[in-house]
């Protein structure tokens, strides 16, 4: 944050910050809500946005220990269900066919 206050760039910016010691049902949502708070800006408002998300240890430690990402499956399959859990929220990034991205 220091970084970006340096530079100006924190006027600009939206973090979602989240820590190892904080609830699992936040760690499991911040990473979501960055990505679609970055789809918002990117989609409706025509921003560039760039999301960084620096570690997703995090989330997948609260994944691990809650019963939230088990839902149907068995608890001897999780493994595989956090692997498509993660790969559905980078696979989010995108851009919109016929969408011209604006120049600011």
């Amino acid at each position: 944050m220091e970084d970006f206050n340096r530079t100006g760039a924190l006027s600009r910016a939206v973090m979602f910050i989240n820590l190892a010691n904080d609830p699992a049902v936040e760690r499991i949502s911040t990473p979501r809500m960055a990505i679609t708070a970055a789809e918002y800006l990117a989609f409706e408002m025509d921003m560039h946005v760039l999301v960084i998300i620096t570690d997703i240890t995090n989330y997948a430690d609260a994944c691990v220990k809650s019963l939230l990402p088990v839902r149907k499956f068995r608890a001897a399959r999780l493994p595989g269900y956090l692997y498509t859990d993660l790969a559905t929220m980078y696979e989010r990034a995108g851009k919109i066919r016929g969408k011209k991205a604006p120049l600011r």
